[in-house]
């Protein structure tokens, strides 16, 4: 996927000072947004809109013992079951202290769920009430039906950005996306929004500023890019293609109308991409950022957006004829900032882009 994307004054993503996210690219500085803030607007968006069900998505969470206490309701005793649930995380190499996990843990809801049903099955022998023992020693046989539940439970986003566990590296997942950083396709130079907030209940006598500060932002039109590896999402799911499929065009609608939330109440920069393309086939992924190596310069009376689609375009041509398209390809683009180029073809909404996207997906996968 290749989109370009304008957006008004903002700071949706933002460093550990608070400013606005930026990079060196061509030797010029530029906006950026990182990958894994995308990918988390991806995520969100799967949830909220929604574009997957709950048991096809997957929770980041160090708060597992609470999330698997809430799934063993019924049991009678809540300090034998929480003492069960955190047996079973330390004999799983996760970590339990003070009720949380030691890092964040990336877990399909299947995956909670068979966890949450080993343990009500086995909530004598891991709580420890057996050898009257608070900590209870799990036996191997256990453990590894505890471990075997752990497959990724066909969640979509797991499948989609993968799972590193330090600690247990054999349960990490591959992910089949690879989302880039986002940077403006010319140089940037962020600028300040000094503001003051007036004490309602002040004194006519009592002038000045109740509160003061400032906040970093930046405009740009943002080059994103984003590749997914279908062999590999079919894997990671298990072989299911249908919800390979389905996982492909909810990825496709979420990267192209998501982005960070980042200081939105402050600059509600809600600006829908001017240029969303895709290709699909078999062949070398080719991120086209190089269109920007130079930055591009404004000119008279023709935005910015209408100059980047085209130097993307004249970019995808030219790999196209030094190493030639994928094949079998298919591709398509929406394009509303009228830029002259051939060799795409333009359609007229999302849901053709979709239905031409799914079109591509089937028949590389079969389906």
């Amino acid at each position: 996927m290749h989109i370009l994307q304008t957006v008004a004054p903002s700071n949706l993503n933002r460093d550990d000072t608070g400013s606005p996210k930026d990079a060196l690219f061509g030797g010029f500085r530029r906006a950026r947004i990182s990958s894994q803030a995308q990918k988390r607007a991806v995520r969100v968006a799967f949830r909220d809109w929604p574009l997957l069900s709950e048991e096809e998505r997957a929770v980041r969470t160090k708060r597992l013992v609470e999330e698997l206490l809430r799934r063993l309701a019924g049991v009678e005793e809540e300090e034998l079951a929480r003492r069960a649930i955190e047996n079973a995380l330390n004999a799983l190499g996760f970590g339990v202290k003070e009720g949380r996990t030691e890092y964040l843990l990336f877990l399909g809801n299947r995956e909670l769920d068979a966890l949450a049903q080993g343990i009500r099955e086995n909530l004598e022998a891991l709580s420890g009430e057996v050898k009257g023992k608070k900590k209870a020693e799990v036996p191997p046989e256990l453990k590894k039906a505890l471990e075997r539940v752990l497959d990724g439970g066909k969640a979509v986003d797991l499948a989609l950005f993968g799972r590193m566990l330090a600690d247990r590296p054999e349960l990490g997942v591959d992910a089949a996306a690879q989302v880039a950083h986002a940077l403006s396709t010319h140089k940037v130079d962020r600028e300040f929004d000094f503001y003051t907030a007036v004490d309602d209940l002040n004194p006519k006598e009592d002038t000045g500023a109740g509160m003061m500060g400032d906040v970093e932002f930046y405009s740009a039109t943002l080059y994103r890019y984003a590749v997914v590896d279908l062999d590999k999402l079919v894997e990671n799911l298990q072989g299911d293609k249908e919800l390979a499929l389905k996982g492909v065009l909810a990825f496709l609608e979420a990267f192209a109308l998501t982005l960070p939330s980042g200081k939105q109440n402050s600059f509600a920069a809600h600006n829908p991409p001017l240029f969303v393309a895709f290709r699909a086939g078999e062949g070398m992924p080719r991120n086209l950022a190089t269109a920007f190596e130079a930055p591009l310069r404004p000119k008279e009376e023709v935005p910015l957006s209408r100059l980047s689609a085209e130097a993307l375009l004249k970019e995808w041509a030219k790999f196209d004829r030094v190493y030639g398209p994928l094949e079998p390809e298919w591709k398509g683009a929406l394009d509303l900032t009228g830029a002259e180029g051939d060799g795409v073809p333009r359609l007229e909404n999302l849901k053709a882009l979709k239905e031409k996207a799914a079109e591509a997906v089937k028949v590389l996968l079969g389906v």
